[in-house]
Parts: C-alpha cells; sequence; structure tokens
C-alpha cells in the first residue's frame, strides 16, 4: 500500500452513469490485475475504493459508476486537479491459474478489473474469452476496447437487446469446456456464476463497503469456509473453495 497524491488527466463519459479516468502519479505499489485505489474526495469522511482497470509506471485507469455523492463528486474532478490516494491495496487475481484460454465474466462496473486482466494475460501469450453482462443495450461499455485486444468477446444483456438475451450465466451454457472462471460483478452474479455446473474452479473479485480499506477497521468482513476475511486485505479475490453464500 502507497499514499500519494495523484493528479486527474482525463474523464471520459461511457454511458449516462458510467466514466473513464485517467490519474497520473507513482503506481509503483500495484503489482497485479485486480488490485484497488482508495481515493479520498473533500467533504468525505471516507474514501471511495475504485477497482483498477488498468495502469502502467506513471497512470492509472479507473472506470467509476455514480451511485451517490462521492463518486459524483469524483468523476466530476477537473483536470490537474491533486488526488489523495492509497493505491496498491488488496490482492489481485493469480494467473497462473486458468489454463491457456481462460474465461473472463464481468458484469456492470465489475468488468474494470477484467480489462486490465485481460491485456495481462494476452502478455502471457494466452487468449481469453471475456464474456460481459449488462442490463440493456444502452448500459453497455468498453466492448471496443476488449475487442481491440483481440478478445473472444460474448455480450449478455438482459432485455435481449444487445448479444445473449439473459445473463452472463446464459453465455457461459454456451461455452464447450468450462471449469475455471476469474469473475468480477455484483453478489447476486457471483452467487450465480459459482453455482454453475461443472465450475471446478475460480478467483472471484467482491465488493463491500469499507472504511479504512487496509484491514484496521474490519468493516468488510464476509463469510468463508476458513472463518471471516476482510474483502479489503484478504480480498477482494477469494477462490471458489472458499466461498460460502
Amino acid at each position: 500500500m502507497k499514499q500519494s497524491l495523484f493528479t486527474m488527466e482525463h474523464a471520459r463519459q461511457l454511458t449516462e452513469d458510467t466514466y473513464e479516468l485517467i490519474l497520473s502519479g507513482d503506481t509503483s505499489a500495484i503489482t497485479a490485475p485486480g488490485q484497488f485505489v482508495n481515493i479520498s474526495l473533500p467533504g468525505k469522511f471516507l474514501r471511495r475504493p475504485i477497482s483498477i482497470c488498468n495502469w502502467d509506471k506513471d497512470a492509472l485507469m479507473l472506470l467509476v459508476k455514480v451511485v451517490g455523492g462521492g463518486t459524483h463528486d469524483l468523476v466530476r474532478c477537473v483536470p490537474g486537479e491533486e488526488l489523495d490516494v492509497l493505491s496498491g491495496l488488496g490482492n489481485g487475481f493469480d494467473t497462473a491459474f486458468g489454463g491457456e484460454d481462460p474465461v473472463l465474466v464481468g458484469g456492470g462496473i465489475g468488468i474494470a478489473p477484467m480489462y486490465g486482466l485481460a491485456r495481462h494475460l494476452l502478455a502471457q501469450g494466452r487468449t481469453p474469452t471475456v464474456v460481459l453482462g449488462f442490463r440493456s443495450r444502452k448500459d453497455a461499455f468498453y466492448l471496443e476496447e476488449f475487442a481491440a485486444l483481440g478478445c473472444r468477446l460474448m455480450i449478455a444483456t438482459e432485455d435481449g437487446s444487445m448479444g445473449t438475451k439473459g445473463f452472463v450465466t446464459d453465455s457461459l451454457s454456451k461455452l464447450p469446456d468450462l471449469s475455471y472462471v476469474f469473475t468480477c460483478g455484483p453478489l447476486p452474479m457471483l452467487k450465480a456464476v459459482h453455482g454453475l455446473p461443472g465450475l471446478t474452479g475460480g478467483q472471484y473479485s467482491f465488493e463491500a463497503r469499507m472504511g479504512c480499506g487496509f484491514g484496521a477497521c474490519m468493516g468488510c468482513t464476509v463469510p468463508t469456509r476458513d472463518g471471516y476475511k476482510r474483502v479489503c486485505k484478504d480480498g477482494p479475490i477469494l477462490y471458489q473453495e472458499e466461498i460460502v453464500w
């Protein structure tokens, strides 16, 4: 974990309530896709945890969905504005798993860490299948960015306005051999993916309300087969075999 100042460089609106942000700063504490940052905002008591979408040595990219006052203020920061950021938080995905043709599953804003993970896997010479779920076509984002990477892309929308009608599990059922997944999204989606028949392994990125973001306050604990774990410190990545619902 590292605390430092990042500078807002760029904000791009992707959908009605989703934005891409580019922040420049020291990213040396970020070591794996799936980690997150915790951002302090003026007038807000608690920091806002945001998944890292992608990063290089000088900047990080975030995808942010506006869900309240904090994220509303964040996406409206102007270029040049400085933000106090805790970076390199949480564990990341372990890419030693998943085989030569890994399957990545993202729902809504949960697709953010899937992008960085896909880039990481491609750099290893592996070609992921990326399954993304949205409510409708108007809520979909980052499709061109994933396609530009060279990923195999599958889309599911609840209303059938794009791709498969239904949920990510409906798209996953079309894969001939699904045994392991990397996934991030809302809790009902994670639970549905976890329950797919034939799935023997996976890494699941959990979301939770956080106080500190680095394991001190115990405010984001979830039950596992090994007792309670902190999403911020012991997660956000949990493994198939340790998850209980």
